[in-house]
């Protein structure tokens, strides 16, 4: 096994199963060395939730236009997207602001087996140029954007849409309820037990998290989408509080 091979092995998530000191949660490198074990046992939905990224941009990406994955981690709906779309003449970009992140996900790009060349940039996805663009993908990022940041975020993002181009919006929900809150987050928490973590894990996480990852309501997120320019919001998926939604442009 190679150096690069072994820097960017799959680890199992075992970053909260000890007692250790409260801090903000960070997608670092030690965050980034498990992260597909850690969303995969976290987020109820995600296995389902990125093969079908593939077919709404095999659906909605168009010729001679730009496809954007914003916050693309390891390039789970970047491969995704990549898949889906059909024109050569299409340029894909994944775009995160951690650097170990963007370094884990150039070997995946490497390692796949699409021609459709990928164009990955380092930077906050508030500052990313946008233009031109038929499909982009917020797949579990706009949550971790501050919250008097995402109007001018998705109204850029809609501006650089074309007409006929949708946003994949997943994200995590709060619910007005708190009946239903206090019962989305006890299954919430029971998919993490199925899936093998303590409770330890998950307190200490919830504590990392909780003042990092700001949820909205669904309501608040389609009125947002409305407001910023886009023509019709719904939801295509949900489980237990965690949700996807397509938001598309008017032709």
């Amino acid at each position: 096994m190679s150096k690069n091979d072994r820097s960017t092995e799959q680890q199992t998530d075992r970053l909260f199963a000890t007692e250790r000191q409260p801090e903000d949660f960070r997608f670092d490198a030690a965050v980034a060395r498990v992260f597909p074990d850690m969303i995969r046992r976290s987020v109820p939905g995600y296995t389902t939730i990125i093969p079908m990224i593939e077919v709404i941009t095999e659906q909605y990406a168009q010729a001679g236009s730009n496809c954007y994955d914003l916050g693309c981690s390891l390039g789970a709906s970047t491969l995704a997207m990549r898949h889906g779309i059909s024109f050569d003449s299409c340029s894909l970009v994944g775009v995160d602001n951690s650097e170990a992140m963007i370094e884990r996900c150039e070997h995946y790009i490497a390692l796949d087996d699409h021609s459709l060349p990928v164009s990955l940039r380092c930077e906050n996805i508030q500052d990313t140029e946008l233009a031109n663009a038929s499909v982009t993908t917020l797949n579990f990022t706009l949550q971790f954007v501050p919250p008097e940041q995402r109007c001018s975020l998705l109204s850029r993002i809609a501006e650089a849409t074309r007409p006929g181009g949708v946003l994949i919006l997943s994200e995590k929900i709060r619910f007005d309820s708190e009946d239903e809150q206090a019962a989305q987050t006890r299954l919430h928490h029971e998919f993490k037990r199925a899936n093998g973590y303590s409770d330890l894990e998950i307190s200490q996480k919830r504590s990392a998290i909780e003042q990092v990852l700001i949820p909205e309501t669904l309501e608040a997120h389609k009125q947002r989408l409305k407001n910023a320019g886009f023509d019709r919001v719904f939801v295509w998926y949900q489980c237990f509080n965690f949700v996807s939604m397509l938001a598309i442009k008017a032709n």
